[in-house]
């Protein structure tokens, strides 16, 4: 057995890729902390990973959409100082356009997606800085960048997903913390059962399998990249959009409105 590289903690890790991220890390020599709602999934896997790989796994049952239960996970992160790496994995999301969509659900949605995931974020970074190491890999999706594709509430959140961690590339440069967001495309997990699209209606050259899309966001997250998107075959797409939007940030901001408007000056 590899020495230990700290622990990691995984939510969403019952299945699909929350569960691949905790195959992978485990693997890789980290201890576990498995973050999910299905005691008896959290358990079997917990029971086989460290059966297959001698490293200490860990499980907490929680719904993280639960306050309760989402301060005993911050309260894990705040507390445990083996914690070196968060993967904010757990997620929902929907197919659905608005005027067909349950408020009450996107609020749900939003709880899951962007709250738990800020709230947890902000638990692990004070021990991450104090340490000066960590490492934070967010789970976002290819609609944080194309939000016409599915319902938009889940676009938005997974936009917000994006936004944050750039922020915390920003914010955390210099300090020894890793951050690194993940776009899937459509992946082949149960997601898409939940969001009401089966995945088997999906064309098939456009499913990527869960094995695939984790080992290449670990490679992503070995080369430095601090966006991954999977299925984009050619990198510099991304960094010419990135290069663009950089490039305005200087002049988003200004005393005087755009000429095009026309405004007329006393």
């Amino acid at each position: 057995m590899t020495q230990t590289k700290g622990t990691a903690l995984i939510t969403g890790a019952s299945a699909g890729i929350g569960a691949i991220y905790a195959d992978r890390l485990a693997r890789r020599g980290h201890d576990l902390i498995l973050v999910a709602r299905n005691r008896q999934r959290l358990a079997s896997l917990a029971r086989r990973l460290a059966n297959e790989t001698g490293r200490k796994v860990e499980t907490v049952e929680a719904d993280l959409t639960s306050p309760a239960d989402l301060r005993r996970v911050e309260d894990i992160l705040k507390t445990n100082i083996g914690i070196s790496v968060l993967v904010n994995n757990a997620g929902v999301g929907a197919a659905a356009p608005l005027i067909a969509s349950d408020v009450e659900k996107m609020e749900d949605m939003i709880n899951l997606n962007v709250t738990a995931l800020t709230r947890l974020t902000y638990a692990a970074v004070p021990g991450f800085v104090a340490r000066g190491n960590g490492t934070i890999i967010n789970i976002a999706s290819v609609v944080a960048i194309a939000p016409e594709v599915l319902n938009g509430v889940y676009g938005g959140s997974k936009a917000f997903v994006l936004a944050f961690s750039h922020s915390l590339v920003h914010e955390l440069a210099g300090k020894g913390i890793r951050v690194q967001a993940v776009l899937p495309g459509a992946t082949a997990t149960e997601f898409w059962d939940v969001a009401g699209t089966p995945v088997h209606q999906l064309p098939a050259q456009t499913v990527m399998s869960a094995d695939d899309l984790v080992d290449a966001a670990l490679a992503g997250l070995d080369l430095g990249e601090t966006v991954t998107i999977p299925s984009l075959p050619d990198k510099a797409e991304w960094d010419r959009h990135e290069t663009a939007r950089l490039a305005m940030t200087n002049r988003l901001s200004s005393a005087i409105p755009a000429s095009r408007y026309n405004l007329a000056r006393a």
